[in-house]
C-alpha cells in the first residue's frame, strides 16, 4: 500500500511529509521545490493490542505510546501538480508517471488564499479552483494512457473475443486496475460494452474518470487553516465537493514533532493537546501556544488524522497481528508484528501473508480475544490477534 501526496506547488506537501516522517526533505516557499519524488515512512495510529492483556508491545516495525501503536506506511511526495500536467505542463510527466504505483491520493489544498495555481504568492486566491484542476489533470492523465492505445487494444479484444474487463486490467495493471474494479466502473456508470473501440471521447472519457476515481481514492488535507482565511476557506471547500475534507495544520504538527523529539514537549500525533516538559524561551512558548490555539478549533493538527482516514475509511484496511497464546516471539518480544490487510481479508489471506508455506499447511486460526478457533474463510476484523495453526 502507497499512498501519494498530490496538490499544486507551494501548497505544503512537503511540510505536510515531513511532519508524517520526521524525514529530511527540502522546504521552501517557491514552486517546485521537490523534484525527485520523496519516499519515505509514515505512520497509521491504531490501538497496542497488548494494552489489553496488561503488556506493552515491542514492535519490530513502528512503535508504541501510551497504548498507541503506530505502524507504518508507504508515503509518497511528488512533484507539484499544475494545470496541464498531462500534457506536459511544470514537471507534469514526471509526475503522473511517479503516481502510477499509488493506492490512495492525499490531495493537500492551501486554505489561506495566499497562493495561486502555480503556488506564486498572491491575495484572495481561491482554493477550490486548486481541487478542480487536480481533479481534470487525474482524469486526463487516465484518459491520456488509454487514448494512446485504445483503439487497437479494443479491436484486439473483439478479434480475440477476450473479456472487456480482463482485457482492461492487464493493460492497466501498472495503474492497480483489477477486473473488479472495471465491472464495478461498468455497472455503475451503466457502459455499453459490446463495441467499446468505438467509444465516443466523451464515453472513453467517463470510463477513464470514473476508473480513476475508483482505484484511487482520495482525501483532501485542507492545510494552512491556521491563515486568516483559512476556516472561511476550509468550510466552502467542505460543502462544495463530496471527499473527505480534513482540516489541517501540516506546519504546527511539523513543529509538535520536532520539540517532542528534542525532549522540550510531549506530544503523541493525532493528540488534541501537547504537555510542555522541558526549558522553553519566550519564542518558543509563544510559537506553541498558538498551535495550541489551532489544536483546539479543529480538535488536532489533522495530519494523523489524515494518514488514518485514508488507511482505514477510504482504503478500508484492517490491522491484525499475528499472536500466539503467549503474545511472544523466541525472543521474548511482546505482539512484535503488525499486518495492514486490504478489507475482505481472510484467515487464509493472513496465513499467506506470513509466509507461503503457512498459507498451504492452513489448519485454523486461534482468535486471541476470544480464545476460539477459526476457519480459513473467516473475514479479519480490525485489531484481531490470530495464531495460525498448520498441520
Amino acid at each position: 500500500m502507497i499512498i501519494g501526496l498530490v496538490g499544486k506547488p507551494s501548497c505544503g506537501k512537503s511540510t505536510f511529509f515531513k511532519a508524517a516522517t520526521l524525514q529530511d526533505v527540502a522546504i521552501a516557499s517557491y514552486p517546485f521545490t521537490t523534484i525527485k519524488p520523496n519516499h519515505g515512512m509514515g505512520y497509521v495510529k491504531i490501538h497496542d493490542l497488548a494494552a489489553d492483556f496488561g503488556k506493552v508491545s515491542n514492535p519490530r516495525q513502528g512503535y508504541v505510546r501510551d497504548g498507541n501503536r503506530f505502524v507504518p506506511i508507504d508515503l509518497f511526495d511528488v512533484a507539484g501538480l499544475v494545470e496541464g500536467a498531462s500534457l506536459g505542463k511544470g514537471l507534469g510527466n514526471q509526475f503522473l508517471d511517479d503516481l502510477a504505483g499509488v493506492d490512495a491520493f492525499i490531495h493537500v489544498v492551501d486554505m489561506s488564499g495566499e497562493t495561486d495555481a502555480e503556488g506564486k504568492q498572491t491575495e484572495n486566491y481561491d482554493p477550490i479552483k486548486d481541487v478542480a484542476i487536480i481533479e481534470r489533470e487525474l482524469d486526463l492523465w487516465y484518459l491520456g494512457i488509454m487514448k494512446k492505445i485504445w483503439v487497437t487494444l479494443m479491436k484486439g479484444m473483439e478479434m480475440q473475443k477476450t473479456q472487456f474487463a480482463k482485457t482492461v486490467a492487464k493493460q492497466f495493471s501498472g495503474l492497480k486496475v483489477t477486473e473488479d474494479d472495471v465491472n464495478y466502473v461498468v455497472l455503475h456508470e451503466k457502459l455499453d460494452i459490446t463495441r467499446p473501440a468505438i467509444w465516443t471521447d466523451d464515453v472513453l472519457f467517463k470510463f477513464a474518470r470514473a476508473l480513476r476515481v475508483y482505484t484511487k481514492p482520495m482525501i483532501i488535507a485542507a492545510n494552512k487553516v491556521d491563515r486568516p482565511n483559512g476556516l472561511r476557506n476550509f468550510n466552502r471547500v467542505k460543502e462544495k465537493f463530496s471527499y473527505p475534507v480534513i482540516a489541517c495544520f501540516a506546519d504546527g504538527e511539523l513543529s509538535l514533532r520536532q520539540a517532542d523529539k528534542a525532549g522540550m514537549i510531549k506530544y503523541i500525533p493525532g493528540e488534541k493537546d501537547f504537555t510542555v516538559v522541558g526549558n522553553l524561551n519566550s519564542q518558543q512558548s509563544s510559537a506553541l501556544e498558538l498551535i495550541r490555539k489551532v489544536m483546539k478549533e479543529f480538535g488536532s493538527t489533522g495530519v494523523q488524522t489524515v494518514l488514518n482516514s485514508v488507511v482505514f475509511d477510504l482504503l478500508k484496511y484492517v490491522a491484525v497481528f499475528p499472536a500466539g497464546a503467549k503474545m511472544e516471539d523466541s525472543k521474548g518480544n511482546v505482539l512484535p508484528d503488525c499486518f495492514l490487510m486490504p478489507p475482505g481479508s481472510t484467515a487464509l489471506d493472513f496465513a499467506f501473508k506470513l509466509h507461503t508455506d503457512i498459507g498451504n499447511k492452513f489448519v485454523k486460526a486461534m482468535n486471541l480475544k476470544t480464545k476460539q478457533a477459526v476457519g480459513k474463510d473467516y473475514v479479519i476484523k480490525n485489531l484481531d490477534g490470530l495464531e495460525i495453526l498448520t498441520r
